[in-house]
């Protein structure tokens, strides 16, 4: 096996900024088609290769080239057994093991589907996974899935959903100098964000995997100059619920929950949605991997494209080496020691197959 760490740090040095992928696209494009048995075809900035060698089985291998943009940390720094640099842990780490795997699994258990996607850090439309699955579906079929999503080298099963909305309420403009002449919209905003910060959100335990529904207030948007009572101040909301819910079921509680404190001529509407993704560790090869000795499993609490795989029918997990609090952290780095075990993982799953 390679230096992981050099190869995540040379992967680091390849920019690729959501939108601008395309460099890094070649790269991985130019590695995987220098492997026999590999069958590559490029989609704009997307890569897939895939094995067919009639297998029982087949396993996808996921994970997004983008990332965020750089906070002065565009280049890779080795230190001692850490690798430093943008994207580091989100999630070039994940991509290095996955084109380890390519170079060093010649006989797998399973056949194999890697996908390497653009734009997964900015907004869905955009998302390369989801380009994929609109005009080549039949590139992701298969009986399960791992994304690469940095996890610190554990299983983190589905995903929980995503809702932004943004509640509209209403005043009557005056003069500050005579505000009892108007109706200060943002004052009215008081207790909504009461109930929005004394929100208790459930933690259910789905498949032995406890989620954790939150609800919070990301942005306000208000005033008309600085002698003016505002008539009209916006708050943005986002809502994370667990996967046993739909999206419309997550909507209805919470305009049950908002509607005391929202008047007659006051809004709420969702601005953006994505269902989230029941655990899915009951598959073969998911549970295989799940009980490899010393794996930990839990909930992902955040979104992630394994709610695409569970659209299209493919049962997901996230599994990478990457450290989740350091995505997007200006100290963005990932440790030796979860890039091997996330390699060991998955190449013991490979390599077995469901056992």
């Amino acid at each position: 096996m390679s230096d992981l760490l050099a190869r995540t740090a040379e992967l680091v040095d390849i920019a690729s900024v959501s939108h601008h992928e395309q460099a890094l696209a070649d790269h991985v494009e130019t590695r995987l088609a220098s492997r026999p048995g590999l069958a590559v075809e490029r989609h704009g900035d997307n890569v897939v290769a895939r094995t067919s060698l009639g297998r029982p089985w087949r396993l996808i291998l996921a994970g997004h080239l983008d990332t965020v943009p750089a906070n002065a940390n565009q280049r890779a720094r080795i230190e001692g057994d850490v690798v430093h640099g943008l994207g580091a842990s989100d999630m070039k780490a994940g991509l290095a093991v996955f084109l380890e795997l390519a170079d060093l699994v010649e006989d797998p258990a399973v056949d194999l589907t890697y996908v390497f996607y653009a734009a997964e850090e900015v907004e869905a439309r955009h998302n390369g996974l989801a380009h994929l699955a609109a005009a080549r579906p039949e590139l992701l079929a298969g009986d399960a899935a791992i994304l690469g999503e940095p996890t610190g080298a554990v299983i983190e099963a589905g995903c929980q959903g995503t809702m932004r909305l943004v509640a509209e309420v209403v005043g009557r403009r005056a003069h500050t100098a005579r505000p009892w002449m108007g109706v200060n919209a943002v004052h009215r905003l008081g207790p909504l964000l009461e109930v929005v910060a004394g929100y208790e959100g459930r933690r259910p335990v789905l498949d032995g995997c406890q989620f954790a529904e939150a609800l919070q207030a990301v942005a306000v948007e208000a005033g008309v100059a600085g002698n003016v009572v505002p008539d009209r101040a916006r708050l943005t909301l986002n809502h994370r619920f667990a996967p046993d819910r739909a999206p419309d079921e997550a909507e209805r509680e919470l305009r049950r929950l908002l509607a005391p404190v929202l008047g007659a001529d006051d809004h709420l509407e969702v601005v953006d949605v994505a269902g989230g993704a029941r655990p899915a560790l009951d598959h073969p090869l998911l549970q295989a991997l799940a009980r490899r000795p010393g794996m930990t499993v839990r909930a992902k609490l955040g979104w992630t494209d394994v709610a695409r795989f569970a659209v299209l029918g493919v049962p997901a997990c996230n599994l990478g080496p990457g450290d989740p609090t350091l995505a997007h952290h200006p100290d963005e780095r990932v440790e030796r020691a979860p890039l091997d075990a996330t390699y060991a993982a998955l190449a013991d799953l490979v390599v077995r197959g469901p056992g």
